[in-house]
């Protein structure tokens, strides 16, 4: 019987997802392992393996198709011994009209029937052309950006692991963006003489309501789970905010040290790496601050896993770093760097970026001197982390000009109280201005 290709379940809250594409096509033979699709989730784009071995009957499910429910079957496979997918069948040949009796009787000439004047027959529309050789290895994002700008990825150069094109290949390959709203024709392509020079812009809708004029951008399910999270977190999570400076002159002075041993091995620490450390090591400092709520029960972790959120396209997701206090911050750099790429190219496994027992989110580099984020549920706590500037400071009697860094902590006050959160806060201070505890 044939065999059923289904929406699969890539991450724990995945209720639906949108089918972006097909890597293959009826009639085609499949293996295990083989990819034949990309699923775009609540939280990346992942391809599809098939599980059985088998030849393509039927695709279900058009490309682009949204919502479409976990568990639904978008393809069939032929089973073993089965018949393949039969091509269509070829169209009869024309049969000769059968001659007409002359009339019995002779009447008057009835004039011939107009027929139409002689031209050229009007050919079907064929499809584009598959191209030629294996399968182009290049990231959804990266194939989204070409179909934007009319790249062709058979002529492009991948950069990226085992010469994979990402978007920065696309787009140098470019040159330019196409103009708005015009699509490149497919490869081979016959352009009408009318078609060869784009028509002028269609005129912009009036304002409605007294609006000025406006586009409509559907939201992707990324952006559709970021609202829906968000709303339920803040109507439904109690919020309460501790603010504190760190002295961050010590922590840069360390990390240039650290830097220059680690060079030879090509390692980086960034100051966020730091920051996750001390996050990891605060929480067990303080363990009723590594906590969750759940209903009638507190979560209460043994181990401080951090979540760090990654500004991506169309949204943002939070790669976790597991036992981050307990790590090397040589691991978390190279570890946290690796995550980050992968987040950006929409790669990232589902336990890649769930199960965090806290977050971290970082707005220093864009010069934002303080806020205070959104918890990320089902987690208790959250730390939003400032620019670290030159600023007057009073230490005893004195006053003195040091690097300072504002950190704001957002609790869930049903797990949290505010003298815990305070004590982690102290703990998470002490650990930054004094970052050789990171190394004990």
């Amino acid at each position: 019987m044939p065999i059923d290709i289904t929406m699969p379940a890539l991450s724990p809250t995945m209720e639906s997802g949108t089918l972006a594409r097909w890597l293959v096509k009826v009639g085609d033979r499949v293996r295990p392992g083989d990819v034949v699709a990309e699923i775009e989730t609540d939280k990346a784009t992942m391809e599809v393996e098939a599980v059985d071995e088998g030849e393509v009957l039927e695709l279900l499910v058009p490309e682009g198709t949204e919502e479409v429910r976990v568990n639904a079957v978008i393809a069939r496979l032929a089973g073993e011994g089965e018949p393949a997918a039969a091509p269509p069948p070829a169209p009869a040949p024309a049969q000769p009209a059968p001659a007409q009796p002359a009339p019995a009787q002779p009447g008057p000439a009835q004039p011939a029937p107009a027929q139409p004047p002689a031209g050229p027959p009007v050919a079907a529309a064929a499809p584009a052309p598959h191209p030629a050789g294996g399968r182009i290895r290049a990231s959804p994002l990266a194939r989204r950006v070409a179909a934007n700008l009319g790249v062709d990825l058979a002529g492009v150069s991948g950069t990226g692991p085992g010469g994979r094109i990402v978007r920065a290949d696309v787009e140098a390959a470019a040159g330019r963006a196409p103009q708005p709203g015009v699509l490149p024709a497919p490869p081979g392509a016959a352009v009408p003489e009318a078609a060869a020079a784009p028509s002028p812009p269609a005129p912009a809708l009036p304002p409605a309501d007294g609006l000025p004029p406006f586009d409509t951008v559907r939201l992707s399910n990324m952006r559709k789970t970021i609202a829906r999270r968000l709303t339920e977190a803040k109507t439904s999570i109690p919020h309460f905010y501790l603010t504190v400076d760190c002295r961050l002159d010590a922590l840069l002075a360390l990390r240039a040290e650290l830097n220059r041993a680690l060079e030879p091995r090509g390692v980086k620490l960034s100051v966020n790496d730091m920051l996750v450390k001390a996050l990891g090591l605060a929480l067990e400092a303080v363990p009723d601050a590594n906590v969750s709520y759940a209903g009638d029960s507190l979560r209460k972790f043994a181990r401080a896993d951090v979540s760090v959120a990654v500004a991506i396209p169309g949204g943002l997701i939070t790669p976790v770093i597991r036992d981050a206090g307990g790590k090397r911050l040589s691991a978390i750099a190279t570890e946290m760097k690796a995550l980050a790429a992968r987040a950006k190219e929409g790669r990232l496994k589902p336990e890649e970026y769930s199960g965090g027992t806290a977050s971290l989110s970082n707005l220093g580099m864009y010069g934002i001197r303080e806020f205070a984020a959104v918890i990320n549920p089902p987690e208790g706590l959250i730390l939003a982390v400032g620019a670290g500037e030159k600023r007057p400071f009073v230490e005893g009697d004195s006053l003195r000009v040091a690097t300072l860094m504002t950190v704001t902590g957002s609790f869930d006050h049903r797990a949290i109280d505010g003298a815990v959160g305070a004590e982690f806060l102290a703990a998470f201070r002490a650990l930054v201005e004094a970052p050789l505890g990171m190394l004990a």
